[in-house]
């Protein structure tokens, strides 16, 4: 999670922003007349327009009241976008190709199968198809009752013991899969029989229907992947064929017009993050993490009082309580203690749990439980300090289903969130001193003096004209920088600006602070929709008092990263000042996550070239970003977002030199040191267009909305017409798919149109 909260406040600010799912309003369908996913949706959830919303939310609010088990963000994407049937045919109702799904075997190797994931389980008589609804670390120290050698608890993936991270370039991890088994429907689902004759024999599944495997991961840098971002890589790898198969209801090269690797996979990655949006903000289900479950599911739960219900968790809680606290010696307390807990076996140990944590049921009580602990822990406060001394906190969020650390005495430490992993079990056997959590600094811009320093147009008898970006600085403090060519010859002190912006005009009256050399008009209220790096044009006639100044419009606006621009910009000021934390309240570090505070050190302090790329040496990271004072937590967490970031194309690998003074500098220059880099790039979006456009869409479409192309489920007895077979065939030419493909039994496709006017 990147340093936040495992249980996001934010899913609640976005519950109450959202409108309640109407129950009279019908559950959309992903083949029906109208497509769920939508060109905005790939830009993520806060581009997605509130109507669109709220449509995915009745759908995906149904989907979690469906499912037998929590639905993961990854499973709620599989089903808007492979079609999930609620009714009861699951994914059986959709034309999916069973043949393109990997397959794996109990105890075997395998590849990294994120949840998500759709799987084939060889069997010794029919395959099992199944879709992973959740996964979890199954190491071999964890105790069958819980209990977890501190140095399992946060360990990185291949750990050889503790304080030894492993030095194999592709490291393996025993994780523990579960899989739904009737994901597709009763035609493909084994029979009670069958299942319980396979759980028996325990050779393709365990007793628990669960599939444990050795999993060996591409590289140190994948194995720190979250869930969603694995789950993208192996869909625009292993399962790429089913990613853009042309029988799925709307085709992500459809929604994001092209194949191109980068746009897929930023569309791929707004889908994800839409999706999970829309999770958080469902009125009737809760979240753990990436899971999302049914409130009244929950509630009936916890009045359950048989095997695992609301008696059962409540215990589970209080003996995290007492884990910790130490027998009182006849001469005093004992040292500080530390234990740790595993909840899915924990979970084990309680009378008759056996039966409910077989199959789906597995994930549900781990996801129950820890549920339970954060509740528990919201009500106590005081960073889940309780009266007795001890401090419970997640420790790992992916091992044994969580690992939950207790510590006694509590108050002996500095506290964190009680719901962001910290991995204090690894931490405390590397044989490093333990440092204090500093605080990020607040880096100065690693600025060229001429950076923003604007450009001289014309200086004639008359008048003088030139143009330079906004900083920060200026739209922060609410002045206007003076050029020295103008600042000397000022008449007077009091100068008036008469700003012009899209068609408007505003005057602004203020007092001129003249240095040396150059000066400032202030104050100036700049209109709130501008940015560090836009350009302004500006002219002063000589002995005026008049400076007029005016922005300069693209002739079609552009998209860089998530801004939409429709102005002339500089690249370098845009990179440079427009980073996390900044805004036109301030500028601070304070509160950003890893992967924030990875970015603004990288856009602020690294190398920049003429178009606005910035590249930073990534060892030199947490000196940049905490200082000289940084604990080993906070290290490894912003290697994580490194690796993260790097994995979601959002950073990415360089290489570059280091002189004999230590001065990095890109490209890398001869008889100097090479040394890896790594580079931001202004992802210049291309605004969504339908297929065989050119040039951009202005935005915001008020009026008009794209519909891309997209497969619709006919009635019965109803057959496509010819059209339509045709347009489909055109259709999966585009995807890259070669000739032969055909509209599949029940099917018709919808050409890509407008709606409204």
């Amino acid at each position: 999670m990147g340093g936040d909260p495992y249980v996001s406040e934010l899913a609640d600010e976005r519950r109450e922003m959202s409108p309640p799912c109407a129950d009279s309003l019908p559950v959309p369908d992903p083949y029906g007349d109208q497509a769920l996913l939508t060109p905005a949706m790939t830009r993520g959830y806060d581009s997605v327009p509130g109507p669109e919303r709220e449509r995915l939310g009745r759908y995906l609010d149904a989907v979690v009241s469906a499912r037998r088990a929590p639905v993961h963000t990854d499973v709620a994407f599989n089903a808007v976008y492979f079609g999930f049937d609620i009714g009861g045919d699951g994914y059986g109702a959709s034309p999916l190709r069973l043949d393109d799904f990997p397959v794996i075997t109990l105890g075997g190797p395998a590849p990294v199968l994120p949840v998500g994931a759709m799987v084939c389980v060889v069997t010794g008589s029919d395959p099992l198809y199944a879709e992973i609804v959740h996964r979890e670390g199954a190491h071999p120290e964890l105790g069958s009752l819980g209990d977890v050698p501190p140095w399992v608890s946060g360990a990185p993936v291949g750990a050889e013991g503790p304080g030894r991270p492993g030095q194999d370039p592709r490291p393996r991890r025993r994780e523990l899969l579960v899989p739904d088994l009737h994901a597709f429907g009763p035609a493909l689902s084994p029979s009670p029989a069958q299942l319980h004759r396979l759980r028996t024999r325990r050779r393709w599944i365990n007793g628990d229907g669960h599939v444990v495997v050795d999993v060996c991961h591409p590289s140190p840098e994948a194995a720190r992947r979250d869930e969603p971002t694995a789950y993208a890589e192996h869909l625009l790898t292993t399962a790429r064929e089913q990613l853009l198969s042309p029988f799925v209801p709307v085709s992500l090269a459809e929604l994001v017009g092209g194949t191109d690797e980068n746009t897929l996979r930023a569309g791929l990655f707004g889908l994800l993050d839409t999706v999970r949006g829309v999770l958080n903000s469902l009125p009737g289900a809760r979240t753990w993490g990436h899971y999302a479950m049914s409130r009244t599911v929950l509630a009936d739960s916890a009045r359950d009082t048989g095997p695992l219900g609301g008696g059962d968790l409540a215990s589970f809680v209080a003996a995290l309580k007492r884990a910790a606290t130490p027998n009182r010696r006849r001469h005093g307390l004992g040292s500080p203690v530390a234990v740790y807990t595993a909840t899915g076996p924990g979970l084990r140990g309680f009378p008759g749990a056996a039966d409910p944590l077989k199959g789906v049921g597995y994930a549900t009580a781990v996801c129950r439980a820890n549920l339970a602990v954060a509740d528990a822990l919201r009500q106590v406060g005081r960073y889940g300090l309780f009266d007795n001394g001890t401090r419970i906190a997640l420790d790992d969020a992916f091992e044994g289903g969580g690992v939950w650390r207790s510590h006694h005495p509590g108050d002996a430490e500095t506290p964190g969130d009680p719901l962001s992993p910290a991995g204090h079990g690894w931490l405390s056997t590397v044989a490093v001193a333990e440092e204090p959590d500093a605080e990020p600094v607040d880096m100065a811009p690693a600025d060229d003096p001429s950076l923003g320093a604007g450009r001289l147009l014309r200086s004639d008898a008359d008048e003088i004209v030139w143009r330079a970006p906004l900083r920060l600085a200026h739209l922060v403090g609410g002045w206007f920088p003076l050029p020295p060519e103008v600042a000397p010859e000022l008449p007077a002190l009091r100068l008036c600006l008469v700003l012009d912006h899209d068609g408007e005009r505003t005057t602004h009256e203020g007092v001129a602070e003249l240095g040396r050399e150059s000066g400032r008009l202030a104050p100036v209220a700049w209109p709130s929709d501008f940015f560090p790096g836009l350009i302004t044009e500006c002219r002063w006639r000589r002995g005026g008092a008049l400076i007029h100044v005016a922005t300069v419009p693209l002739d079609e606006p552009v998209r860089v990263d998530e801004r939409v621009i429709g102005h002339c910009y500089d690249p370098q000021v845009l990179t440079r000042d427009d980073v996390p934390g900044s805004g036109r309240q301030g500028d601070t570090a304070a509160g950003l996550a890893p992967r924030q505070l990875v970015m603004r050190a990288v856009r602020r302090c690294g190398l920049l070239t003429l178009d606005g790329h910035a590249l930073l040496d990534p060892s030199v990271l947490p000196a940049v970003v905490y200082g000289p004072r940084r604990a080993p937590a906070q290290t490894a967490a912003l290697e994580a977002a490194v690796a993260e970031l790097l994995a979601r194309r959002l950073l990415e690998r360089a290489r570059g030199s280091r002189d004999a003074r230590g001065q990095p500098h890109f490209p890398a220059r001869e008889a100097q040191v090479v040394i890896p880099l790594v580079r931001y790039r202004p992802a210049r979006h291309r605004l969504i267009r339908p297929w065989g456009s050119t040039g951009l869409v202005a935005e915001p479409l008020q009026a008009v909305q794209f519909v891309p192309g997209h497969l619709r489920r006919l009635l019965p007895g109803r057959s496509p017409s010819d059209a339509q077979r045709v347009a489909f065939r055109e259709h999966c030419r585009r995807l890259g798919k070669a000739d032969g493909w055909e509209l599949p039994d029940g099917y018709t496709f919808v050409t890509e149109h407008t709606r409204g006017h």
